[in-house]
Order: C-alpha cells, then structure tokens, then sequence
C-alpha cells in the first residue's frame, strides 16, 4: 500500500461516492495494474474500472506537475471501503 498516499475528499469525490466510486492521491511512478492490485489485496474489493490524471498548475508560460496521480476507482456494486482518513 505504499503507492496510495492519501484519500481526497472533495465536493466531486463525495458525490462520486454514490457511484461507488472512490478518489485517491497515489504516487506517479506507479501503475494501474499495481494500484488495482493492491486495493484488491487489501480492501478485498472487485475493481471493475481505474480513471487517472496528473494533477498541474500553470506558473507563467510553464506548467508545473506534481508529484503524484489522482486515481478514480470503480467498484463492483456490493462492494465499498471504509473511508481512509
């Protein structure tokens, strides 16, 4: 579980619970396939879909990317993780 660093709680991420959907900050050298991996090792979750974008600002004509993904994860209907605060 080293690559997921935190869960996000946002206006979007609650609301994306109700799809049973979750949302969570994860490092950028990491993979799909891990991630989905280990949240069904850990959780012991079905994962039926993964959606990830680099988080970026704009700083004058650069943009600056962090250091880590946020990752969506869809679970199969039935399925749910406590929340990871």
């Amino acid at each position: 579980m080293d690559g997921i660093k935190y869960a996000v709680f946002t206006e979007k991420s609650i609301r994306l619970l109700g799809n049973n959907q979750y949302t969570s900050n994860v490092e950028s050298g990491s993979t799909k396939t891990e991630i989905k991996h280990w949240v069904e090792l850990f959780f012991g979750v079905k994962v039926i879909a993964m959606n990830s974008h680099r988080l970026g600002r704009r700083i004058g004509p650069h943009r600056r990317h962090s250091n880590y993904r946020r990752m969506i994860i869809t679970l199969q209907p039935g399925y749910s993780i406590p929340p990871l605060i």
